[in-house]
């Protein structure tokens, strides 16, 4: 069993950056892929961003690119991911997800565990 606690997420104005974290517990990750995604008002959940926990590999979707950056540490067992130069399209619940030998890009159903998400608001 895996747990998940994200946490930073917040109230900020267009063009600043935050940075979300995920603390994970329990079984080992080892083989794990480490997902963020989001979920605004009215609209399916979306891969943000995930990285793979050996070799740290990372995926980005596409309306993140260049501004968002995910990383784990794997001493302290969290995954990060910065974001930068906020819109207020970015306002979303933040969701932190994890699933073992995954593909880098895979959709929301492949995860196995989630965390309870973390709300970002952007102000324009």
């Amino acid at each position: 069993q895996v747990q998940l606690v994200e946490s930073g997420g917040g109230l900020v104005q267009a063009g600043v950056s935050l940075r979300l974290s995920c603390a994970a517990s329990g079984r080992t990750f080892s083989g794990y892929v480490v997902g963020w995604f989001r979920q605004a008002p009215g609209k399916e959940r979306e891969s943000v961003a995930a990285v793979s926990w050996l070799g740290g590999r990372t995926y980005y979707a596409d309306s993140v690119k260049g501004r968002f950056t995910i990383s784990r540490d794997t001493a302290k067992r969290t995954v990060y991911l910065q974001m930068n130069s906020l819109k207020p399209e970015d306002t979303a619940i933040y969701y932190c997800a994890a699933g073992a030998g995954l593909r880098l890009g895979a959709p929301k159903g492949e995860y196995d565990y989630w965390g309870q998400g973390t709300q970002v608001t952007v102000s324009s």
